[in-house]
């Protein structure tokens, strides 16, 4: 471990997991059946929490429609394959071993987590998860990365904040944090409108331990 910099946190999906075109496919069927407040959901959820996905595009619908909407985004995520961002778990294993602590915070319920991370095995690498129960406002807003920050006993400026969405770029800049954009997800053009330092993945490592 070299530099300022002491901590690693990532975002899951499509930092850590490579699970972003599985929910493209399913937010653009789930469209078709019940119309969204917005042209692109697929697009629209990314880094959104389940409760606020339902509010803000399927606000106007039955709490009944509502529910139902719910129950199958959660039932579908527990059937989800996950498989890593090539490199990725790599990378977790050896920032622990390189002494950085290591930090994830997702937009994620805590129950699609804990059977993420077991498929994954990754239970208990991360020394905090931070999930969408751990804080009353998500991404952009930056309480995720500040709770994850306060968890882990660092302050923000000592943290590196590894994300592929637009909401989740934001929120690490707000909590006052470096942020690597992935270009995982979204076109390194889109994404280096709003992020500084960007990366392709994880499979070239020293690459990603570079930017710490």
């Amino acid at each position: 471990m070299t530099g300022r910099f002491t901590t690693v946190l990532l975002d899951f999906d499509g930092v850590v997991a490579d699970t972003e075109g599985q929910y493209a496919r399913y937010f653009e069927q789930l469209a078709r059946v019940y119309p969204a407040a917005v042209p692109d959901l697929a697009a629209a959820v990314r880094g959104v929490t389940l409760p606020e996905i339902i509010e803000r595009f399927f606000g106007d619908y039955p709490a009944g429609v509502r529910r139902e909407i719910a129950d199958g985004v959660r039932l579908f995520e527990t059937r989800m394959d996950y498989r890593f961002i090539p490199g990725a778990g790599e990378f977790v294993r050896e920032a622990g071993r390189r002494g950085y602590k290591r930090g994830l915070v997702t937009s994620s319920r805590e129950e699609k987590m804990r059977v993420a991370l077991g498929k994954l095995g990754l239970r208990g690498e991360f020394d905090a998860v931070i999930t969408a129960g751990d804080v009353a406002r998500g991404k952009p807003d930056p309480e995720c990365y500040l709770v994850a920050a306060e968890r882990l006993g660092v302050m923000p400026g000592e943290c590196v904040v590894f994300e592929d969405s637009i909401a989740g770029i934001t929120a690490g800049k707000r909590a006052g944090m470096k942020v690597v954009g992935m270009t995982t997800t979204l076109p390194a053009a889109e994404v280096g409108k709003h992020a500084r330092f960007l990366l392709p993945g994880f499979e070239g490592m020293e690459e990603a331990f570079g930017m710490l």
